[in-house]
């Protein structure tokens, strides 16, 4: 018996969050239309911290076409204590960060952000499950803000994975 394939409706895309960044103000994700985009769970003490380096020159080379999301987290051994002023100074002083940082939310448990919960579930983003695993998980969207794959901390942000993905048209 051949048994019909599950369809996975989305009754929620990328673009119908509405976020605050790190300052407060409304970031509609929907002003990304067009652009592939990059979203990051970040932490100030975090042995993957350096990352913010790598994720600022890809945001300066690839400005136009990548745009790259911040998301302080303190979910993993308490690496994002910080109030948004002091993440904001930590982030601009050491790695001349220019890139969107939003307000510090939780990325697991009962408390996930709702664009995690979206990020991480096949039944909302319809491509895929997965879980965020530690600070620095990278989500790739494309310009159509689908959910297209999801690189572990470990992965440099300018990995190939990632470089194949920003030259796919």
């Amino acid at each position: 018996m051949i048994m019909p394939m599950a369809i996975f409706s989305q009754t929620q895309g990328f673009y119908d969050f509405k976020v605050k960044t790190l300052e407060g103000s409304d970031f509609d994700l929907s002003s990304l239309k067009g652009k592939k985009v990059m979203v990051v769970n970040v932490a100030s003490k975090c042995g993957f911290t350096p990352q913010y380096k790598d994720l600022e020159e890809m945001s300066r080379k690839y400005e136009g076409e990548l745009v790259i999301i911040g998301f302080p987290a303190n979910n993993f051994a308490g690496q994002e204590p910080g109030t948004a002023a002091e993440i904001r100074e930590f982030c601009t002083k050491n790695y001349g960060v220019t890139f969107p940082i939003m307000e510090k939310i939780s990325v697991k448990g009962n408390d996930m952000h709702p664009l995690y919960k979206w990020l991480t579930s096949k039944e909302k983003n319809g491509v895929m499950d997965s879980e965020v695993k530690w600070n620095f998980q990278k989500y790739l969207i494309d310009e159509n803000g689908k959910l297209v794959d999801v690189l572990f901390s470990k992965e440099k942000p300018e990995s190939d994975k990632t470089m194949k993905w920003l030259s796919a048209k």
